[in-house]
């Protein structure tokens, strides 16, 4: 079986407060985009979990995918096994959430392989301490959402048409948390404040920045294309950013004139994954 992957923007990112476990408590709203990995997997009667393609430049014990089989096979006992074959669309390490994604994928799609029966509660938990954003992707939904990223509210927004842009740079999540130029917006808010012009910021943003700076360029560029909305925003902790347009033609006409040092896409917003109406976990 062949399954859809999809990306995420962050429409805005506030860090709240640091925890005492060293991670980040945060106020985000997850975008779902119809732009998409996909995912094969077969199943493998001799137990063996085997990547096939996809991801060649991240080790296979460090790849979200596999991972996440693999610990899912541990929690269960499962004697399953399966080869995962991962056609990859979505920029690495940009903040739009493909390994996140991968892996929630990977999680609900081996629930019905495997036969777990494991409830979508259950699957958050897993993807929880896989990654901040994996929970996100296994409820399917767009979201806002709090925590580090795990407690969500499945939200209703706009269909813009989203023009993503990847400086192929990357910067490491903790580089980011750990920088001195980390912002915090520590008054939270609530959804019924949220607008997309109250307060767009990523307080991630200046850390990027100060770190690569040709995300500042971008950013740019993005602002001074032709009938777009608000203003350009990077996406979750870089490096790709992105800007919103009411009609895809405007979205297509300004991919078109990026520099040809970056790349860039046009995707639509939707409020529901591909995998939300697919059955495929016992929610």
């Amino acid at each position: 079986m062949t399954y859809l992957s999809p990306a995420k923007i962050n429409l805005f990112l506030h860090v709240t407060s640091k925890r005492p476990d060293g991670y980040h408590n945060l106020q985000t709203i997850f975008q779902l985009l119809n732009y998409c990995d996909e995912i094969s997997l077969d199943y493998r009667e001799d137990g063996i979990i085997n990547r096939l393609s996809g991801n060649e430049s991240i080790p296979q014990d460090q790849d979200l995918a596999i991972r996440s089989a693999t610990i899912l096979k541990k929690m269960t006992g499962s004697k399953g096994g399966v080869d995962i074959g991962i056609a990859k669309k979505i920029p690495i390490g940009g903040g739009l959430g493909g390994g996140s994604s991968n892996a929630a994928t990977v999680l609900i799609a081996l629930n019905k392989l495997w036969s777990l029966n494991l409830s979508k509660e259950k699957l958050m938990h897993i993807g929880q301490n896989l990654g901040a954003d994996v929970p996100v992707f296994v409820n399917c939904h767009s979201s806002w959402g709090e925590g580090i990223g795990e407690i969500l509210t499945p939200i209703t927004l706009p269909k813009y048409f989203y023009l993503i842009v990847s400086i192929d740079k990357h910067i490491s999540t903790k580089e980011i948390f750990t920088h001195k130029a980390l912002t915090m917006s520590p008054v939270q808010r609530k959804i019924a404040d949220f607008s997309m012009v109250s307060n767009p910021h990523n307080d991630c943003l200046d850390a990027a920045i100060h770190l690569e700076g040709e995300i500042e360029e971008a950013l740019t560029h993005l602002d001074s294309t032709e009938n777009h909305l608000g203003i350009a925003r990077m996406t979750g902790s870089g490096c790709c950013v992105f800007v919103a347009f009411e009609k895809e033609k405007d979205a297509l006409i300004a991919n078109n004139k990026l520099p040809s040092q970056w790349f860039g896409f046009v995707a639509k917003a939707i409020d529901k994954s591909p995998l939300h109406n697919w059955g495929v976990a016992k929610w």
